[in-house]
């Protein structure tokens, strides 16, 4: 084996991503986030939020492991750098952030996913709120013990997110400690999300998703206020009158064969007006436990969920149901941005450190969005469940075909080329990604 430096990249797909940059004029928008702070090291605070980027678009996890790519010419090239910084100034770097930084970071990460609904002109925007978990096992400013589901007693982060179902974005994050609840801040915040789209996309008709944590009197009257279509899940627990309404009601009216409801206007103990309540039932077999009577057949009985929701849609009663289910796709991206953008690591001792890595990951996640949208058009129409409107592949798997290729950066007659191998399916791609970004 011989190991030789000849300007060998194995991420040459990240030239797709260095005219994505060009394009939205990402480094010279960085620079603007930063004005505040004075730059007092050679490694700014643009290069450490680019770098993090890069690291979590090659799948990079820990801090540590910049070591294996920190000779990467096509890394340098699109940081703008000739060297990488130290492991050690990194994570010094990223620790001695303030938290405006994180905040401006925030910002400009949700105006270029305003830029994409405001380009697309959408005739109705769907904002869906909701908490998460990223648990650690290291002591870390603001984390605390709280309600963790797979990791009981473990310290933790409990983020509020805002996520767009039509394009798969995040639009904004409130960065919390894990032993809050999901509607500890989120008046401020669901205001602020949807101020925002409303001034970017004038005369688009805002709607609004969320489970049973965010229902409360102050929510609902905060959307309509703010004039949202919204849907929010009832919890049980909280209302043993309309229990009692449920399992009374005899009559029910059918959607499907799984699928039956009922409506009524009805309002809590503690609020001031009535809204109107649809209370769905599934049917569903029930699971049987025990010895079964398997020499002649099988018995099955039947058993129903409820599920009750909040509205102001004015929409039958069956695509309220789709709408309010779509709700789901959230969760995919949640497990795209924790699991594939690293959202999930815990890389600093510092709230502000932990914060700009988290902020670095969703604008990890919303680039690679954008890079999809800016190279083909819409795959599919509106639909009741709001599907993201394109067939968007998963950043592993741009991250396999595209970005992780070999190459080689030659100079030739004072002009520098980056040389890949031949292979026809990823010339056919790259050339036809790259001409997308910049027709010129």
């Amino acid at each position: 084996m011989e190991f030789e430096d000849d300007r060998l990249s194995s991420a040459s797909g990240l030239v797709l991503f260095q005219g994505l940059f060009r394009r939205l004029g990402l480094r010279s928008r960085l620079r603007i986030c930063f004005s505040h702070v004075r730059r007092t090291t050679s490694f700014s605070s643009v290069h450490v939020v680019l770098l993090l980027v890069v690291h979590v678009l090659l799948g990079y996890r820990k801090l540590r492991e910049m070591e294996y790519y920190r000779d990467d010419p096509m890394v340098l090239r699109l940081l703008g750098l000739t060297r990488l910084p130290d492991v050690s100034t990194m994570s010094r770097r990223l620790g001695s952030l303030d938290r405006e930084s994180c905040r401006q970071v925030g910002r400009l990460s949700g105006e270029l996913v305003l830029e994409r609904l405001a380009e697309e002109g959408f005739g109705r925007v769907t904002l869906d709120f909701d908490g998460s978990v990223f648990s650690t096992r290291r002591e870390a400013e603001g984390t605390a013990v709280g309600f963790n589901r797979k990791r009981k007693g473990a310290r933790s982060y409990y983020p509020l997110f805002c996520t767009v179902a039509q394009t798969g974005q995040v639009l904004d994050v409130r960065h919390r400690s894990g032993n809050v609840h999901d509607f500890n801040g989120a008046p401020e915040f669901i205001e602020a999300c949807v101020r925002r789209v409303q001034g970017t996309c004038g005369g688009t008709r805002v709607e609004a998703r969320m489970d049973a944590a965010f229902f409360s009197q102050e929510a609902a009257d905060l959307l309509e206020r703010l004039k949202v279509e919204y849907s929010i899940s009832v919890p049980f627990g909280g209302s043993p009158a309309l229990k009692d309404v449920i399992e009374e009601r005899q009559r029910w009216r059918r959607i499907d064969d799984t699928w039956s409801y009922f409506e009524l206007r009805w309002r809590s103990v503690r609020w001031k007006k009535r809204r109107r309540f649809v209370v769905y039932r599934q049917r569903i077999r029930r699971q049987r436990k025990g010895a079964l009577q398997l020499d002649l057949y099988e018995p099955v009985s039947w058993t129903y969920q409820f599920k009750v929701v909040v509205t102001n849609r004015k929409v039958k009663a069956a695509q309220l149901l789709r709408f309010h289910n779509g709700r789901g796709a959230q969760e995919g991206v949640f497990g795209e941005v924790k699991d594939l953008c690293q959202l999930s690591y815990i890389p600093s001792r510092s709230w502000s450190g932990n914060q700009m890595y988290m902020q670095a990951g969703i604008l990890a996640h919303n680039l690679t969005r954008e890079l999809q949208m800016q190279i083909r058009s819409r795959d599919r129409a509106l639909s009741p469940q709001r599907t993201a409107m394109w067939r968007f592949e998963k950043l592993s798997t741009i991250r396999h075909l595209m970005i992780c290729r070999a190459g080689r950066l030659i100079n030739r007659a004072g002009r520098l080329v980056l040389r890949m191998s031949a292979n026809q399916a990823v010339r056919r791609d790259l050339q036809h990604m790259m001409q997308a970004l910049d027709p010129a």
